[in-house]
């Protein structure tokens, strides 16, 4: 229950500000005629941000000492349910515009983690 708890919390906390209705900023840089070419532009540019995340997980992982390692791995991966989880929310919306809310999902929680795990070398 307590998980849960947790979980929801960090949910609310970390929801990413695209919402359905909103003007779609799209990755920037994503004006794309269809919602293919929208969402294959923003799934691009998740990778380049999952590129930078991984980069900087390892660096992390390499620096840090083995009982953080540890934890870092478990947060990590719970991180990466978490993403995975919430965007899905968002590909279950209504229409087309869903499939841009969950690529956009995706490419705003990635670059974030990927800036704060790049912030773990500089503390």
């Amino acid at each position: 229950m307590m998980k849960w708890m947790i979980v929801m919390a960090a949910m609310v906390l970390a929801a990413p500000a695209t919402h359905a209705g909103d003007k779609h900023d799209a990755g920037a840089g994503c004006d794309g005629v269809s919602t293919p070419e929208i969402v294959n532009c923003v799934m691009a540019k998740t990778a380049q941000w999952d590129k930078r995340m991984n980069a900087a997980y390892q660096k992390a992982m390499k620096e840090d000492e083995p009982k953080r390692q540890e934890q870092l791995r478990t947060a990590q991966r719970l991180w990466i349910q978490f993403r995975d989880a919430n965007c899905l929310y968002f590909d279950m919306g209504e229409g087309t515009i869903a499939r841009i809310d969950a690529a956009e999902c995706m490419r705003n929680m990635t670059e974030a983690r990927a800036r704060e795990l790049e912030d773990f070398g500089q503390h």
